[in-house]
């Protein structure tokens, strides 16, 4: 029987107010409930195999150094705990609920065990016995039942995500960095499987996916729910992701391990400094990164490897305060050369923040004129729980089909939502079901409308040339030795000049009427793209007249005048 994730999400968040309020502050709360959540569902996939595995364990934990291969291989599990306890039979002692719960953790096997390390449960279990409510704590968690057949995984991942949410709010910390909506997840991983559905369909397919700021695995598990639900139920997915925060990594990591995937596919650090997968290739992509973070303690890293003409960032780095386009050229470094498909949701600056030269100009470069821009859809603002701002989805494919080659696909998503009864954070609005579609079909049927734009990848670029005048000395020209006019720097201007037009010809038109004596210092040339998204889907709106706008003042005054009357009887 399946249950309703958002009561879980309410039971656990009053466990907090019923036993951690005034012994722990607000944003310490996911430092106990977090793992606790974990342990309890790896209890609930476990109770069922709880009194084999500790005849087992005591059979044979004198017969062979480690009886971990003949305890798994016999109760069919990837992991297992021999001790006597689980969280609901700790209520049997409480006298000694402290060594006993000691005892529990303990008797994990190794995998679940470093999982368990990386929540740092010392410090915080001690202050809850001491204070007398570890027993109390645990009674109340023991109530839970989180089996996979009653909570299923999406559930799972959702009622972690809104827990992370509301750790993060406490702490004023980006909750946007580990947690995106699953309406912009949906949407995203639509857009990234749709197009393949042909290709997707049959037996015997095997295909991978990557996060590499994975979280609690949300899209990973959503991109092959999406894919099962929608084309094919029997395709095999390798589910693949890098983590940097030790919490969301043992979260994701313990799912994995629960559900049945490999646990050893979730890696934990950077993906910028430390790549865990080096080398690897997958054929599906998907990935929120953190907005405007910096990369100021990875930049000798990330500048090594940029100096390398085989790096992962060899074409170009982004200013330090933001590391988005980092994780985007990450990303394309492990596309497959038979083509790979990558979805990644973007605040506004990677499409135009940096002027030709730049590391993002040279960047936006390399991926338009390698045409890998498949498109970009921008989403409603308001979406996030942590922010407002435009955020905009970016598919990119190394293969694309013929009528996509050469071109970029933009869609104006914006407008397609709906408003949320009751504000979570900052986000207002979610993405409504007929807006996805809306959006996926336009997607797929390649053709221009009022919300959907088609351009040629040179549209994006243009040549930044430097407009000189000569340098004046009582109204005539200063030249060098060598006859040469020298340029007055004080005047000197630029001009971005579409890649469709002829350099020459544009300046005679544009620049040479206004500045007779102007010319370009061809020798500081720059190549620049710039996606300005908004300019393409601008709409004009007259302003009002002033008959109009002062027959609304005269309403307004009216209406105040019978309130004043109301007031005044």
């Amino acid at each position: 029987m399946s249950v309703n994730h958002s009561e879980i999400s309410s039971f656990i968040w009053n466990v907090c107010d019923d036993v951690l309020r005034g012994l722990f502050k607000p944003h310490e709360y996911g430092d106990i409930i977090l793992p606790f959540t974990v342990l309890r569902r790896l209890d609930c996939v476990l109770e069922p195999h709880k009194d084999t595995v500790i005849d087992l364990y005591n059979e044979y934990k004198s017969q062979v150094d480690d009886p971990t291969p003949i305890i798994l291989g016999k109760v069919n599990t990837t992991f297992f705990n021999h001790s006597q306890y689980d969280l609901t039979r700790l209520k049997q002692d409480p006298s000694n609920v402290m060594m006993n719960f000691n005892n529990y953790l303990s008797g994990y096997s190794e995998n679940v065990v470093e999982i368990i390390e990386n929540f740092q449960l010392e410090k915080p279990i001690e202050k809850l016995h001491k204070n007398n409510r570890l027993f109390q704590f645990i009674e109340k968690f023991s109530e839970i039942d989180l089996h996979p057949d009653v909570v299923s995984n999406h559930q799972m991942g959702q009622i972690f995500e809104e827990l992370l949410r509301k750790f993060s709010e406490m702490s004023n910390e980006t909750s946007g960095e580990h947690y995106t909506p699953r309406d912009v997840v949906k949407l995203l991983v639509s857009m990234v499987f749709s197009q393949d559905s042909d290709e997707l369909q049959g037996e015997g397919k095997v295909r991978s996916i990557f996060d590499p700021c994975c979280g609690t695995g949300g899209m990973l598990t959503t991109g092959q729910e999406w894919v099962h639900d929608n084309i094919n139920d029997k395709v095999e997915f390798r589910l693949l992701g890098q983590e940097l925060n030790p919490q969301t990594y043992s979260i994701c990591k313990s799912d994995m391990m629960i559900t049945g995937g490999n646990p050893e596919n979730i890696r934990q650090g950077s993906s910028l400094s430390e790549d865990k997968f080096q080398g690897d290739k997958f054929d599906y992509m998907l990935t929120n990164p953190p907005y405007g973070v910096s990369w100021k303690s990875e930049k000798s890293f990330i500048e090594n490897e940029s100096d390398n003409p085989n790096g992962r960032f060899s074409v170009g780095t982004p200013r330090s305060s933001d590391g988005q386009l980092l994780f985007l050229q990450h990303m394309i470094s492990k596309m497959e050369s038979k083509g790979s498909r990558i979805g990644i949701v973007l605040n506004g600056s990677p499409m135009f923040t940096g002027d030709g030269g730049s590391g993002e100009s040279e960047i936006r470069k390399w991926i338009i004129e390698n045409d890998m821009l498949e498109c970009i859809v921008s989403l409603p603002n308001s979406l996030f729980f942590n922010t407002g701002i435009s955020t905009y989805i970016w598919i990119l494919n190394n293969n694309k089909t013929e009528e996509r080659q050469g071109k970029v696909q933009l869609i104006n998503g914006s407008n397609f939502f709906n408003k949320l009864r009751k504000n979570l954070g900052d986000k207002s609005k979610e993405i409504s079901k007929e807006g996805r579609n809306k959006i996926i079909d336009t997607y797929k049927q390649f053709k221009e409308s009022d919300i959907c734009y088609i351009f040629n990848n040179s549209h994006f670029g243009y040549t930044k040339v430097t407009v000189e005048q000569p340098l004046e000395k009582d109204g005539i020209a200063v030249t060098t030795k060598q006859g040469k006019v020298k340029p007055d720097t004080k005047k000197r201007d630029y001009e971005r000049i579409p890649l469709s037009d002829d350099i020459e010809d544009y300046f005679e038109r544009e620049v040479k009427p206004h500045l007779p004596d102007s010319w370009i210092d061809e020798s500081k040339n720059k190549v620049g793209y710039e996606i300005n998204f908004t300019k393409y889907f601008y709409k004009y709106k007259p302003l009002r007249s002033m008959s109009e706008i002062t027959q609304d003042l005269l309403k307004l005054e009216e209406v105040s005048e019978n309130l004043l009357k109301e007031v005044v009887k």
